[in-house]
């Protein structure tokens, strides 16, 4: 199993939420899945000047299933559609291997 976390900075919540209503069913189809997702309220320490208003993980079999998923055609057009304008910037926190 790989697991990344993120961060991101989510100035548009509806459209936010279209966004992950498009994107979960491919990356279902992946065998992908969202581990934990938190709204965060304050952020005591950080390694970037983004802000970050919301963490979670995203897991996939393995990176290769990970950078197909992110490669996928009709992913990018969901992420174009709909990420791009609902959040101000991203943070990649870690991505690991992860024991199951």
């Amino acid at each position: 199993m790989f697991e990344r976390v993120m961060g991101l900075d989510v100035i548009d919540a509806q459209e936010y939420q279209r966004y992950r209503e498009g994107m979960l069913p491919i990356l279902t189809g992946y065998g992908g899945a969202f581990g934990y997702d938190f709204k965060v309220s304050e952020v005591l320490l950080s390694k970037t000047d983004n802000n970050i208003n919301r963490v979670f993980t995203i897991e996939f079999p393995s990176k290769d299933v990970m950078e197909s998923f992110f490669s996928d055609p009709e992913y990018i057009a969901v992420q174009n559609k709909h990420l791009k304008n609902s959040i101000q910037s991203k943070t990649v926190i870690s991505m690991h291997e992860k024991n199951i």
